[in-house]
């Protein structure tokens, strides 16, 4: 599979860290041209750049116009954008539905939902005009139990990505783009350090038929399968990387 990414361009949003950084050294492992976006993880976002020889661009997705930045300058630096992997998201904090607010709700649409449809829209002329591409979402099992604990706004988020996953591919199937998904379960990454306790963690994996948390790169491997010729014939579908919690 590592062959079939030699020299082809990837875009991953939200690349910086925890999940979306599996993803970047995955693809840059495999041979890619890896460029990724990132907003706060400065530090982050500079030693992955060394570390695999990516391009990394700050850029608050978040912004109507930033997308198309984003992309534009991935073009004129690496080539047209071939893979686009769209990871930017975030659960903010979490607050019952009583206690959440106008403001949070549309924060929380705008970094998981808002930002992919922006982010998609910039990338799909030069894959339409290809004839050819592959755009892979990152949404969560909160897409499918609703959420965590005081989750309901970040869950509806990653809800409607699950959605929009499965309409874009119907839309831009026909034109020669693969569009499917990843839905992670409960990973080891510093989102689950801040948003979750330990018992809460615990108590997930001992729900969970493998018995463990899973890692980015277990993320990163079925990231890598939608996007390689093994998956040519899969469109809109959602892989659920959760160690099997969801079977329950």
């Amino acid at each position: 599979m590592h062959r079939d990414f030699e020299g082809r361009v990837v875009l991953v949003t939200g690349g910086a860290s925890g999940i979306g950084r599996g993803i970047v050294e995955a693809f840059a492992v495999a041979g890619a041209r890896v460029a990724f976006s990132y907003l706060t993880s400065e530090d982050d976002a500079a030693k992955l750049a060394a570390d695999v020889g990516a391009l990394s661009i700050r850029s608050d997705l978040t912004r109507p116009e930033a997308s198309a930045e984003l992309v534009g300058e991935v073009k004129a630096k690496l080539g047209p954008v071939e893979i686009m992997v769209v990871n930017t998201g975030g659960l903010i904090r979490r607050v019952s539905l009583v206690d959440c607010d106008l403001d949070l709700w549309n924060e929380c649409m705008s970094l998981n939902l808002t930002s992919a449809f922006l982010s998609c829209k910039a990338v799909l002329p030069d894959m339409l005009a290809a004839r050819a591409g592959i755009i892979v979402t990152i949404s969560s099992l909160a897409a499918h139990n609703g959420g965590g604990g005081h989750s309901i706004h970040y869950a509806t988020a990653k809800g409607g990505l699950y959605t929009f996953t499965k309409g874009l591919a119907r839309e831009v199937g026909p034109m020669g783009v693969r569009v499917n998904g990843v839905a992670p379960g409960l990973i080891a990454t510093r989102f689950h350090d801040i948003h979750s306790t330990d018992a809460m963690r615990k108590a997930m994996v001992d729900q969970t038929p493998l018995r463990r948390e899973g890692t980015p790169a277990d993320v990163a491997g079925a990231v890598l399968y939608l996007a390689s010729p093994q998956a040519s014939f899969l469109a809109g579908e959602t892989i659920e990387v959760n160690g099997g919690i969801a079977l329950f």
